[in-house]
């Protein structure tokens, strides 16, 4: 049965009642009889549009709450006849089942309920019932019925029915069904991974992801991937969640390097004042804190101005015009930041295909949460990485003893670790970065490509020495060999922070002792791939 369908009678059970009455205009336009049932009907009614309550047609009140209402073969049956089923027919006429050619359902709000963190029991109420099973019923018979979940697909069908005389397509039905099943396979998903977490259950026997999606992207990480990007909800101050008030759409590109930005800068407090990342290839090139925003900015475009050319901006705090003054200098492609103010976005608007993204507020860095990555024919879950050391966590392990400034500088270089790929090695110094190493199969080779870095940068900035010396050094994992700490040294390096447990740590501890320098133990690794 693949012909234009004529709606006649439409089911109309939503919690989102946005767009509800322009709906019912449209549809009583073709002389659509509308069922309903509670707050719904009651809506339709006072709209003043004629509603016949679902409790009529099963002969059974709504009851337990709400928890009973369409479970019922007379609702069920005139979804899920086939019209050119004489066996059907039959049935339908028997039982006195009527056809029900349009659906509208939009389920109870469980996954808002889940982000306001209501009471376990109030969590278990707002889990829908009869919504999902009316919808999967409708979807399954989409070759004669239409089904709508979201409230961004009234328009559309509205259009399809004036175009098609108050009948829709089979087509149209069929791409309705697509979103109908994946919105009760996302609804489904939300409600497992609630259990999961709230029987704290990190590994159930079955884990579903589900994603709304944002954006179609032009294409992936090359030209010829295909991408998209959804979010999943959970509502975490980032790219996904941002408002974008100016430049071009995000890429995929964009959308990977803004979120490692934006989480790297995170990891540091706006209360403890200004922070910055520049990141380039989903790697930081450049970290700094500062007086003032612009302060913290410059220091970190010090680092590496090379590499931060074309990249990622993240600020901890507010957007300031003076700020943005010093980022519009050079070609920048996304900026994002909590907020920004008239004079930033004054600045920015010379620039239009810079992409200014605020997110009302900032990401918390020990919030618990997971992350998958995809592998042939598999998931990987775990944990986000939300470890983190403090002061009284750290461990001397050599004869001196870091400095105050050594230690402020280690704890810094160590924040900033977690967030560059392995093997990661950070020269950090005055609280900024002066050298990064990043991605290399040897941790040695990310200790001199750090340091070659800093002499680079020293040169263009007119230096007379490496940024390097006086620095303090984060390995994001033990030194498997003394080489990586000599490399250190030899670059002006005076203290280590590193988590230790190599089988070597004594021979790393006394080429750590024979050249002065400090050096802690964290106990905790940070590799990021």
């Amino acid at each position: 049965m693949t012909a234009a369908q004529p709606i006649r009678t439409a089911l109309i059970s939503v919690s989102d009642k946005s767009g509800l009455t322009d709906l019912a205009a449209g549809l009583a336009r073709h002389g659509v009889r509308f069922l309903s049932t509670g707050g719904t009907a009651k809506a339709l009614r006072e709209a003043g549009y004629e509603v016949t309550d679902v409790s009529d047609v099963t002969g059974f009140p709504e009851m337990m709450d709400g928890r009973v209402k369409t479970l019922h073969p007379k609702v069920h049956g005139g979804l899920l006849a086939l019209r050119d089923n004489a066996d059907h027919r039959a049935a339908m006429e028997t039982h006195g089942i009527g056809a029900i050619d349009l659906l509208v359902v939009n389920l109870y709000p469980f996954e808002a309920t889940v982000a306001k963190n209501a009471p376990y029991d109030e969590c278990v109420e707002n889990i829908d019932i009869g919504g999902p099973a009316m919808i999967r019923a409708a979807a399954k018979n989409h070759a004669g019925v239409a089904v709508v979940v979201d409230t961004e697909d009234y328009a559309p069908l509205l259009a399809e029915m004036d175009a098609n005389a108050g009948a829709t397509s089979f087509g149209f039905r069929k791409r309705l069904a697509l979103t109908a099943y994946g919105r009760t396979a996302a609804y489904d998903a939300a409600v497992s991974n609630w259990f999961a977490q709230a029987l704290e259950e990190p590994a159930p026997r079955r884990r579903a992801v589900a994603g709304y999606l944002a954006q179609t992207l032009r294409y992936g990480e090359n030209p010829h991937q295909e991408a998209a990007f959804y979010v999943d909800g959970t509502n975490r101050p980032g790219v996904a969640t941002a408002y974008q008030l100016q430049g071009k759409a995000l890429s995929y590109n964009n959308i990977n390097d803004t979120d490692a930005a934006f989480e790297l800068v995170s990891e540091f407090s706006p209360e403890a004042g200004p922070a910055c990342a520049i990141i380039k290839h989903a790697n930081p090139c450049g970290v700094a804190t500062g007086a003032t925003l612009a302060e913290a900015y410059e220091r970190a475009f010090d680092c590496d101005r090379t590499s931060a050319f074309g990249g990622i901006i993240a600020l901890n705090q507010a957007l300031d015009g003076a700020t943005a003054a010093k980022i519009a200098e050079i070609f920048t492609e996304v900026v994002i930041a909590p907020e920004a103010d008239e004079e930033a976005r004054a600045v920015f608007a010379a620039k239009k295909n810079l992409r200014l993204l605020v997110t009302g507020g900032l990401p918390d860095p020990k919030a618990a949460s997971m992350t998958v990555r995809q592998v042939s024919s598999g998931l990987l879950f775990q944990g986000k990485d939300n470890g983190h050391v403090a002061l009284g966590d750290l461990k001397v392990v050599t004869k001196r003893a870091p400095t105050e400034e050594e230690l402020r500088d280690m704890l810094f270089a160590w924040r900033v670790a977690k967030h560059v790929k392995s093997n990661a090695v950070i020269y950090a110094k005055d609280s900024a970065t002066v050298g990064v190493g990043a991605g290399q199969m040897s941790r040695v080779d990310s200790t001199r490509i750090a340091a070659r870095k800093s002499m680079d940068m020293a040169e263009a900035l007119g230096l007379s020495e490496p940024t390097t010396k006086g620095s303090v050094v984060a390995s994001d994992a033990f030194f498997p060999f003394a080489d990586g700490l000599i490399t250190a040294a030899e670059a002006g390096a005076t203290a280590i922070i590193q988590p230790g447990g190599s089988i070597r740590d004594d021979e790393v501890i006394a080429a750590a002792d024979e050249r002065g320098l400090a050096m802690v133990l964290t106990g905790m690794r940070h590799f990021r791939h």
